[in-house]
């Protein structure tokens, strides 16, 4: 897909110096921009490489000042930064605008599905499923019984939706989730040997969430599995049944959550972070990647170590963690004495 300095100009709103007609059909980094790509400029400590830039066309800032001639073909906006995140949205959606149903799929009769959709070849969508409008099913994506999906959601290659799953408009579900798979629920009898227990509840997604590649997220025991609006998940989440994610909340890869446990409004959650079960974590938590939590956490808290305590007094403690053989030696030294 090729496209000229002018169209992208019109685009951004932005004005060209050089080549109107100069074409593109890649991208590229302005420090290893080649012939054919579009590169961009906001960093000043890059401005070097716009005289050695290969690339045909770089989106630049207006104040931009050059000292010397250079062949690149111009864009000048306002922001470059934000134009080219612009652009990045405006490819994302023309490369990704499919539509219409691939042959081989299975659809169930039952199944009621919105306008402007498209579903991806060999893909099962079960009984009395509701698709809303403008929804991307990509190939190999199997789709439960008594699902719903809102409207303008993207759902990726390899996707499986259990049963009774309820997801919001605007979501984004990447590639080898696992969403409304049973909880760990298992009861021991007398002979030592654990029975399942009927996961009957169901998964809740609302609306702008985001869920990266192979996260599963498990049905609820009884009730429901919720991730609240505007919830952003990173790949490998692992979120148990009857867990509770608050709107806003983002969560970094290999966290776990265990079950029933609520966590809060606009939360930062590091990579590789266990949370243990029935807790409940309040608003605006921080926890810094692979800490351990084994304790509720109030509004506001900003915790990190395994089990985890207060940033601060985190960072504090390292300090003799890491002094701690010459502590020891010290003390030695002074008993001799």
């Amino acid at each position: 897909m090729k496209f000229t300095a002018q169209q992208i100009a019109e685009i951004l709103e932005g004005d060209v110096v050089g080549n109107p007609n100069e074409e593109v059909f890649k991208l590229s980094k302005i420090e290893e921009g080649e012939e054919g790509s579009l590169t961009f400029l906001s960093n000043p400590k890059y401005t070097p490489y716009i005289y050695t830039t290969q690339a045909s066309v770089a989106i630049v800032n207006n104040s931009l000042e050059l000292d010397k001639e250079i062949k690149t073909t111009l864009i000048k906006v306002e922001n470059a930064y934000e134009s080219f995140s612009k652009l990045l949205e405006f490819y994302n959606e023309v490369k990704n605008n499919k539509s219409g149903i691939e042959s081989p799929s299975y659809i169930s009769d039952s199944a009621t599905l919105g306008s402007g959709i498209y579903v991806g070849s060999f893909t099962y969508i079960g009984a009395n499923v509701t698709v809303g409008n403008h929804v991307k099913i990509y190939p190999q994506v199997y789709i439960g019984d008594n699902v719903c999906i809102g409207d303008n959601v993207v759902i990726f290659p390899g996707v499986k939706i259990y049963s009774e799953t309820k997801i919001g408009s605007n979501c984004k579900i990447h590639s080898g989730t696992i969403i409304g798979a049973d909880g760990f629920g298992f009861a021991p009898n007398e002979n030592g040997e654990y029975k399942a227990i009927p996961q009957i509840g169901n998964v809740i997604i609302e609306d702008n969430v985001d869920i990266g590649s192979a996260c599963t997220i498990d049905r609820a025991t009884l009730g429901s599995t919720i991730i609240r609006t505007g919830v952003k998940l990173d790949n490998q989440i692992q979120v148990a049944h009857n867990v509770e994610i608050g709107k806003n909340t983002v969560i970094a890869a290999q966290t776990g959550v265990a079950g029933s446990t609520k966590i809060g409004e606009g939360c930062m959650i590091g990579g590789q972070v266990g949370i243990v079960g029935h807790l409940v974590i309040g608003n605006h938590v921080k926890i810094q990647a692979q800490s351990g939590i084994s304790k509720n956490i109030k509004d506001g808290e900003a915790v990190q170590g395994t089990p985890a305590f207060g940033y601060s007094d985190f960072n504090k403690s390292y300090v003799y963690f890491r002094n701690l053989p010459k502590i020891v030696s010290d003390v030695n030294e002074l008993k001799k004495k």
